[in-house]
């Protein structure tokens, strides 16, 4: 009888009651029990199953009607459900995300890409040789995909940035990446002040993943300077890329010397949110865990390996094996967890402060806003045209122009 309890129990209780209405109309006109004691044991128990099916309903039916009753409860209005409606709306629409690794060749970027989303976003890469690389300028390719789990969509950009610190003169090889995150924002403002703002894509870059080589001593001019170039423009996580080259002491010494070239070079790096007073001991020691473990260390694979009598993701060496996914190697599920449970902060982050940033230095350099939102050139060919307002202008002989339903601008020729 349980497994009809579901959603439609509606149907299955009407059903049951056709069943027990033909059941007893055929015991009344005497056609089910003139048979043999066997047909009439049949019979009865026929008829007790379908009784017992409508007594157990009957319960769940007249609940299911009740539901839309006041409830008993003093002072429950019903607005505690808020929360649901708005999950239910975002789970239906899907999340977006844009995240841009930037880094030299050869740290395998691509790899714990890979690996942190359990795809292949570079079937088909093809890796230039050192002759191609002279000339080779950087590059920007974004890779989208289609993630679906537990019926949770998120659309992934991952932006990659080719060639990047592979020239003999990297002085200018940042250029192409800033214009690309500011051409984001401009196609974001540019939607934001249309008229049909109903469906924007979200393409602005949420978190940048900079990788740094292991086998330095510390930061590279060429990292201090691209980190100080973009930190006001997107939020950025230091990496350091093949942790497995180091040894516990050395990552630890090589984790404090990044740390204190960032903060002595005034780098502002993505900073994780404290953890709410409300919030349980579990969550507030994961984030302290995850706040320690910055710059943080990873080592990325695609390939499973037998470790311990098990298929783990790893690196297989002569000495042994190297999880991925063990924190006990490395920091790959440290970062994977900050980038799953602080997105939506990402997101938060790059619209409030990053975003605005970059909105309010364009309206002051390029436009003024108008009371809707709208930017408005200030140059004096074009008149705006408020709403349900008429203009006249001087020494022409057209038509006022009116305005019906949301700003827009005009050109007129005087």
């Amino acid at each position: 009888p349980l497994l009809i309890f579901d959603e439609d129990l509606t149907i299955y209780y009407y059903l049951f009651k056709i069943l027990i209405f033909f059941s007893t109309k055929k015991r009344s006109e005497g056609m089910t029990c003139k048979a043999t004691s066997l047909h009439k044991f049949q019979c009865r128990c026929l008829r007790t199953f379908f009784l017992m099916m409508n007594l157990l309903t009957l319960p769940f039916f007249s609940l299911q009607q009740g539901q839309f009753s006041n409830p008993e409860t003093p002072g429950y209005v019903g607005f505690a459900n808020l929360p649901n409606q708005v999950h239910r709306k975002s789970v239906k629409k899907g999340f977006e995300f844009t995240l841009m690794v930037v880094g030299e060749s050869g740290l395998g970027k691509s790899t714990l890409i890979n690996s942190l989303f359990l795809t292949d976003l570079y079937p088909e890469r093809v890796i230039p040789g050192a002759a191609e690389k002279i000339e080779r300028t950087v590059q920007i390719e974004a890779s989208t995909v289609e993630i679906e789990e537990r019926g949770v969509k998120l659309r992934l950009t991952v932006v990659d940035t080719p060639g990047y610190g592979d020239a003999i003169n990297s002085q200018d090889c940042f250029s192409t990446i800033i214009s690309y995150i500011d051409d984001q924002f401009e196609r974001y403002l540019h939607d934001e002040s249309g008229l049909n703002r109903r469906h924007i894509v979200d393409n602005r870059v949420h978190c940048c993943f900079y990788f740094i080589s292991p086998l330095g001593h510390g930061l590279k001019p060429l990292d201090v300077q691209f980190m100080k170039a973009i930190h006001n423009k997107v939020n950025v996580v230091p990496v350091i890329a093949k942790a497995d080259t180091l040894t516990l002491r050395e990552r630890e010494r090589l984790k404090r010397r990044i740390l204190d070239e960032i903060d002595e070079h005034g780098i502002k790096i993505y900073h994780l949110p404290d953890a709410e007073s409300d919030e349980d001991e579990d969550f507030k020691e994961q984030t302290r865990i995850l706040k320690a473990s910055i710059p943080f260390a990873v080592v990325g694979s695609n390939q499973q390996i037998e470790a311990k009598g098990k298929k783990v993701r790893g690196r297989l060496y002569p000495w042994g094996v190297v999880e991925v996914e063990n924190p006990e190697h490395n920091d790959f599920l440290k970062l994977r967890i900050m980038l799953i449970t602080h997105m939506q902060d990402l997101q938060e982050v790059t619209q409030d402060l990053h975003y605005e940033n970059f909105r309010s230095d364009r309206l002051k350099r390029g436009g003024r806003l108008s009371s809707h939102g709208y930017i408005l050139p200030l140059s004096p060919a074009y008149v705006p045209v408020c709403r349900l307002a008429s203009l006249h202008l001087p020494h022409s002989n057209s038509k006022p122009l009116i305005r019906l339903e949301s700003c827009t601008i005009n050109t007129v020729v005087f």
